[in-house]
């Protein structure tokens, strides 16, 4: 079969009959032939003629023996010829800059909080994932889902409804992807979201953690804090943008790291920015419930009566491998902007609004 050959090596023994011959300028000829094949066995038994001596004898013929090593052939990459080292510093860093130049005019600011963040979809995929979720969800749940009459959606209804005119997002809708509709689902899990577009979903098993309207406050606040804020469109940028990344590292530096960069990005920035975002939604959220005359006080009673819940059903892990923070720095966070949200409660004229209600319903404080 034949081998490739890139250098032939020579014996010691026969190196100076090979150059005398005339062979070793043949085999550097086709060693000089990327990708040429040596059709021969590795021992190749060659006869010369040598030249005559020096005391004028004339030339013998005799059997010379060489030692030729194939060597594998030149490595590719990925099935592509390797490509030099200047070039391919100049494609990574003329790439390098297109990425730096396209993530910062991709930056825009947070609501309330102002926080610089990167945007880089459009609203109209954002609304092409909240439509697939929400199709997940009702082929999940939607046989349990309470109707809209029930004591439990009518309390969700309501709390959420002050939050949303609090923050601005009328009720009624901003456009018809702002069409706001409450659902409760009549399951164990401790859980509440909104998608984007205004579909809110509590579960039931969340109600007695939250007890109150203040605690229920405190959950959809923050939930619909996330769609105030489009922590959506930020997550669904970030990944698109990493995945681009991701796809260049693959292509131009090594394939077989793809794995190990997957788990440093997801580490470094995908996890860090989720935990951003939420400690944003509990900023936002602490705000909005303050203007829309909820306790925020309250705020506190309810992260840590989740933690204790969280703490009998999954025990503690390990922050900085979550997509959330911690209870307990969610707790202190919110200690440090009581101030400001007392403030904001204060200044939207709440101690008229609660004499009035009180008066009205004196023996009215539901709980769950």
């Amino acid at each position: 079969m034949s081998r490739p050959l890139t250098r032939a090596v020579l014996n010691s023994s026969t190196r100076g009959l090979a150059r005398r011959s005339g062979l070793t300028s043949g085999l550097a000829a086709l060693s000089r032939q990327p990708g040429s094949t040596f059709p021969l066995p590795t021992t190749v038994t060659h006869t010369a003629l040598l030249r005559p001596n020096p005391h004028g004898l004339p030339g013998a013929i005799r059997p010379i023996t060489f030692s030729v090593t194939p060597l594998p052939p030149p490595r590719k990459f990925n099935g592509r010829k390797p490509i030099a080292r200047r070039t391919l510093y100049q494609i990574l860093g003329t790439g390098g800059v297109l990425m730096l130049v396209y993530y910062v005019a991709h930056l825009e600011p947070a609501p309330i909080s102002g926080r610089r963040r990167f945007m880089a979809v459009s609203p109209a995929e954002v609304e092409a994932m909240a439509k697939q979720s929400y199709e997940e969800i009702m082929d999940q749940y939607g046989d349990r889902i309470l109707p809209a009459n029930h004591n439990y959606t009518r309390f969700v209804k309501r709390v959420a409804t002050r939050i949303i005119r609090a923050s601005g997002m009328d009720v009624l809708g901003a456009g018809p992807t702002m069409d706001w509709e409450f659902y409760v689902i009549d399951a164990p899990e401790m859980n509440a979201f909104v998608l984007p577009g205004g579909k809110v979903f509590v579960f039931t098993g969340i109600l007695p953690v939250a007890r109150d309207e203040d605690g229920l406050a405190t959950i959809l606040g923050h939930e619909i804090a996330h769609q105030l804020a489009g922590h959506h469109a930020e997550k669904m940028s970030y990944a698109k943008f990493l995945t681009i990344f991701q796809f260049l590292l693959q292509f131009f530096i090594d394939p077989n790291l793809v794995g190990l960069n997957r788990i440093a990005l997801e580490l470094g920035i995908m996890l860090p920015n989720s935990r951003k975002c939420e400690s944003e939604a509990d900023y936002i959220g602490l705000q909005l419930m303050a203007q829309a005359c909820y306790d925020p006080t309250k705020s506190i009673g309810l992260w840590e009566r989740m933690s204790q819940s969280e703490s009998r059903l999954h025990g503690k892990g390990f922050e900085y491998l979550q997509t959330h923070p911690s209870s307990q720095g969610r707790i202190d966070n919110l200690k440090k902007w009581l101030p400001e949200a007392e403030q904001k409660r204060e200044d939207s004229n709440c101690n008229e609004e609660a004499t009035f209600l009180t008066r009205m319903f004196p023996n009215y404080s539901p709980r769950w």
